[in-house]
């Protein structure tokens, strides 16, 4: 009897190097001080409740309970979606472990959540939307995460996080989970933009893009255009200008 050959598994070498998210921010702030530290370790949580979030939403249509309303209306007046409440808990209870962070400031919650165990130590506010486009979900569309890293002012003894509405430049770090096809993490420390791909065989964030930019120019714009009339003058002008240069 004539032996079957076994199909041979031909291993390729990666075109690039295993860079993880970790080592890249440390690579960015060129530094192992404490703060970079505290910002490598920031953003390792980000990346594990984007795990954790990736995961639910890859069986979200398996799983009872995970599709739908709650019945509940956001701040935003936004009818709540039951992936919402999932993924801002998974983000308070990966940040409750960190030790870092003393307030969380979500779209879904009224008020900044505190984190006694954390606050005498904890100089850093996260601002997030856990899901953003959760409408999305029930028809397999694209969702992502919106993330903000800020430094604590003051004491804030009263308990009223007044010190989180501070301009855009003191952000120290600021970016989006996209999960799609595959999940990725964009982010910037103020060194440019970078895209992390998350290896599922890994379990890891991995470097796929550094220092992306918006072209000049581009064949393609994406607007929700249902919302045209709710849309101040100006925003309308452009979109008619964009229609005009195509």
């Amino acid at each position: 009897m004539a032996e079957v050959a076994e199909p041979r598994t031909q291993e390729r070498a990666l075109d690039r190097d295993c860079k993880t998210l970790s080592r890249h921010v440390f690579e960015q702030l060129q530094s192992f001080s404490m703060e970079a530290q505290d910002l490598s370790a920031l953003m390792n949580r980000i990346a594990l409740a984007a795990k954790l979030i990736s995961q639910r939403l890859s069986r979200a249509g398996l799983m009872e309970g995970v599709l739908g309303f709650t019945g509940e209306v956001n701040v935003q007046g936004e009818s709540v979606k039951r992936m919402d409440l999932y993924a801002n808990d998974v983000f308070i209870s990966v940040f409750k472990q960190s030790g870092l962070v003393c307030r969380l400031a979500s779209e879904e919650m009224e008020k900044p959540y505190y984190i006694p165990e954390n606050c005498p130590i904890g100089r850093y506010t996260l601002l997030y939307d856990p899901i953003d486009g959760s409408s999305n979900i029930d028809t397999n569309l694209n969702v992502g995460s919106i993330f903000s890293i800020r430094k604590q002012e003051g004491e804030d003894l009263d308990g009223e996080a007044r010190d989180l509405l501070q301009n855009g430049h003191k952000q120290i770090a600021a970016g989006y989970v996209l999960y799609g096809p595959s999940t990725m993490l964009v982010y910037s420390i103020g060194t440019g933009v970078h895209v992390f791909t998350l290896d599922p065989s890994l379990g890891e964030f991995i470097l796929s893009k550094e220092n992306i930019k918006v072209p000049e120019h581009g064949p393609v714009y994406s607007t929700n255009e249902g919302n045209f009339w709710q849309w101040e003058e100006s925003i309308r002008d452009y979109i008619r200008y964009v229609h005009r240069h195509e």
